[in-house]
């Protein structure tokens, strides 16, 4: 699976399990540690640990596996990485303090919002 459809495949997983404010940023063109990044916001500890579970279980029915976790026994924000996709799993006060978004804000962007948007398309 090319590092895009899995960006996309995550994001359809955040929604299957009322992850929000979900995005995707393309950062191939700005650096080489990974090509993508999805941002979620999830409401406690024990949804971030529902929606990376859901991830987890999901993707290894397609054999592929994170190669690293962090932030399971916090919750507050946990990582999935996916060497070439990294998932950053927010509650909404971390999320807002760390500010991806705006420290990336030269990558491109696409807010994923229902099915319909998890489709591999971009817009600035």
């Amino acid at each position: 699976m090319i590092s895009k459809e899995l960006a996309f495949t995550i994001a359809r997983l955040i929604l299957d399990k009322k992850g929000s404010k979900i995005i995707i940023q393309d950062l191939s063109k700005l650096t080489t540690m990974t090509d993508y990044f999805v941002i979620c916001t999830v409401d406690a500890d024990v949804h971030a640990r529902a929606v990376m579970d859901h991830i987890k279980e999901q993707l290894f029915l397609l054999n592929i596996k994170p190669w690293h976790t962090e932030g399971v026994s916090n919750s507050s924000w946990i990582l999935l990485d996916f060497v070439d996709v990294v998932v950053h799993i927010f509650k909404d006060e971390t999320r807002a303090y760390y500010n991806l978004e705006r420290l990336w804000g030269d990558a491109e962007t696409q807010e994923i919002k229902d099915e319909h948007d998890a489709t591999p398309a971009y817009t600035k």
